[in-house]
């Protein structure tokens, strides 16, 4: 069992004492109404964080300000009075279990804004072009207005104050107004706020110096993209001198981040990014500032430590990863790490729902955003649980249900559990998938479920009828497409092929979905030629936005060909041919995986009716993301009651 003594160590940020070296990296939850203010399903969130052990929960981005931009509705506010309470709620439902809270407080979008006030531009450090439409150039900010937000920053910390917050962390990353301060891509000022780094830095110093006078003594860190990933956007060199003048204005703490709307892959890093891979940022700054440096972006504990250790880092920040599992640090200190829920680094319900203004959520932890509500508890009328299928679904109905007091047997046709899950995690980059089938295995073996591998379950199997209740997961099917000759004869499947299914050195692959470009580039990058063929003008058109940047630029090193707009019509021993807008196409090839989908598997479903003691979950009712087969089947494992 590994060691986390440099996690669990204590620390310091400015006056603060910090029990561990973790800390709740700031990400927005869009739990707050309309008009701004924190709810008390919000302070049961970050209370749950704080109860898992976690050093200093940080907010995510709170506004200061309406003078030079709307605020986005729904967005968290500290800018009247009216909101100190549901901020103070927060603060005092981390302090109830013994946590600090830190308020993350942003001066505005600027050019990075949705949406503006009719007859207005966006506002920027210069006259820089709006993300939103490249045609409408921004209007800098005047010093007067400048001064406006430096006086709205020191109102909020005098509320901050009397919410009883420990600690206000600066959004100074991602591009938003205060990196376009920093940054001379985007700051082509002649003023005093523009030209030498100390010019770029004066509306961040001038920030923290109104937040201290306002609220002597508290700590104040800063959220710092330290590589911009994009030409001409800031690098590591000229970050590292804006780290220096940070630390002489007053920062106490400095959070190496990376990327900006330009790269928004490295703001939400997908799984194909893989572990810690933004520690560099972090190395970069501890060689210049003698304050504390926070390392950020998919660090397992594991990375976490390594970093303390090597001294590339002094703290953690941790988002995703606390949202998967709020008792991490608890159950590293108990020496339990290996209970800690995997992030899978999906970005489906956290990320992907703040995209949408819906509350944050997660893949593998049905119970993030539904804190106020009651969990698994002990059922008044214990039963047999019988649960047919050893996916994602399954295994989670399986968890619940022993959690819940019955007793449950998990049986599964394949010698492994997993399901789907198992074949799609042998690609590297989906490490964590196959992390969480070990992470659900144990758990069931912890909570006494009886697993049976290697076993079909038909309708009349003695098991159904000794059952007092069935949750049938019994996923899906691969979808075989009509009219196309030769497929049945001449292809691979994609879960085949996952398992282990010879494949020539030429692949093609028939469906550019999620499953046929992540076999694309699993193929690519372990030498063979691959040619991607998607009937839809775009490849993983359904993927969330920031996961799809990382696969395309991926495909496209890997040298994976792609043919969008290609329909296969026949499939042979030497390839396929495809119709496309130019025509038909002969494509050459030794393999052809077959990734077109799939259907429910209904069989088994349909076979025992309309029981009322049986509950069809996950993609045997409907094939659907890795998330909702896991919510499906807890959700059922509680309706038993």
């Amino acid at each position: 069992m590994p060691s986390f003594d440099r996690i669990l160590a204590p620390g310091r940020i400015g006056s603060l004492e910090v029990p561990n070296r973790v800390l709740l990296a700031p990400m927005g939850t869009e739990m707050c109404t309309p008009d701004g203010r924190s709810t008390p399903r919000e302070a049961a969130y970050y209370r749950a964080r704080a109860a898992g052990g976690t050093g200093v929960v940080m907010s995510g981005i709170t506004a200061v300000q309406s003078d030079t931009e709307p605020i986005t509705q729904g967005l968290a506010r500290i800018d009247t009075d009216g909101h100190i309470a549901g901020i103070a709620a927060i603060a005092e439902a981390v302090h109830s279990v013994g946590g600090l809270f830190a308020l993350q407080l942003t001066a505005g979008l600027g050019r990075n804004i949705n949406t503006v006030r009719e007859g207005q531009v966006p506002v920027s450090a210069s006259d820089n072009t709006w993300f939103g439409d490249p045609s409408i150039r921004c209007r800098p900010l005047t010093t007067d207005e400048i001064a406006i937000i430096v006086r709205r920053f020191g109102e909020a910390a005098v509320r901050a104050r009397q919410a009883g917050v420990d600690m206000i962390d600066l959004h100074g990353h991602t591009g938003y107004v205060l990196d376009q301060f920093l940054s001379p891509v985007w700051n082509r000022r002649t003023d005093a706020y523009g030209g030498s780094v100390q010019n770029r830095v004066r509306f961040t110093a001038e920030i923290v110096a109104a937040i201290k006078e306002s609220y002597p003594g508290v700590p104040v860190s800063f959220r710092l993209s330290v590589d911009h990933r994009f030409e001409g956007g800031r690098t590591p060199a000229s970050t590292r001198e804006i780290a220096v003048e940070l630390e002489r204005a007053g920062i106490d703490l400095i959070i190496a981040d990376e990327g900006s709307y330009e790269a928004m892959d490295y703001v939400f890093p997908p799984y194909y990014l893989g572990d810690a891979c933004m520690a560099g940022a972090a190395t970069a700054l501890k060689e210049v500032v003698s304050i504390p440096v926070a390392a950020v972006g998919n660090l397992r504990p594991v990375d976490g430590e390594r970093l303390l250790e090597q001294g590339r880092a002094d703290f953690v920040a941790i988002g995703r990863g606390l949202i998967a599992d709020p008792d991490l640090v608890n159950k590293l200190r108990a020496g339990r790490s290996a209970d800690v829920r995997p992030c899978i680094r999906c970005n489906a319900y956290c990320t992907g729902n703040a995209f949408f203004g819906k509350p944050v959520e997660c893949a593998v932890n049905p119970a993030v955003s539904h804190e106020l509500e009651a969990g698994p508890v002990p059922s008044a009328n214990p039963r047999h649980v019988v649960v047919i299928g050893g996916g994602p679904g399954g295994m989670e109905a399986a968890r619940t249900a022993a959690l819940c007091g019955h007793t449950v047997d998990l049986y599964e046709q394949d010698e492994q559990l997993g399901g789907v899950l198992l074949p799609a995690a042998t690609p590297a980059f989906k490490r964590e998938l196959r992390s969480m089938i070990t992470w659900w295995e144990r758990q069931l073996a912890g909570l006494d479920v009886t697993v049976h591998t290697g076993v079909t379950i038909a309708a009349d199997s003695p098991e159904v009828a000794a059952a007092d209740e069935i949750i049938v997961a019994t996923g899906s099917v691969p979808l075989r497409p009509r009219g196309i000759e030769g497929l049945d004869e001449h292809t691979v499947d994609v879960l085949a092929f996952h398992r282990g299914a010879a494949v020539g050195k030429r692949v093609l692959v028939a469906g550019g979905g999620l499953s046929g470009a992540d076999a694309a580039l699993e193929l690519a990058r372990d030498g063979h030629r691959v040619t991607l063929v998607e009937v839809a003008p775009e490849l993983a058109r359904d993927m969330l936005m920031v996961n799809r940047v990382t696969l395309l630029r991926d495909l496209s090193e890997a040298g994976v060909r792609v043919l969008t707009g290609h329909r296969i019509t026949r499939v042979t021993a030497g390839g396929a041919v495809a119709e496309g807008p130019d025509g038909e196409v002969t494509l050459e090839a030794d393999t052809v995986v077959s990734a077109f989908g799939v259907l429910p598997a209904r069989s088994l479903v349909e076979q025992l009716g309309d029981s009322p003691k049986v509950h069809p979950i996950g993609d045997c009712v409907q094939p659907a993301k890795v998330g909702e087969a896991v919510r499906a089947g807890y959700a059922a494992a509680l309706a038993l009651g």
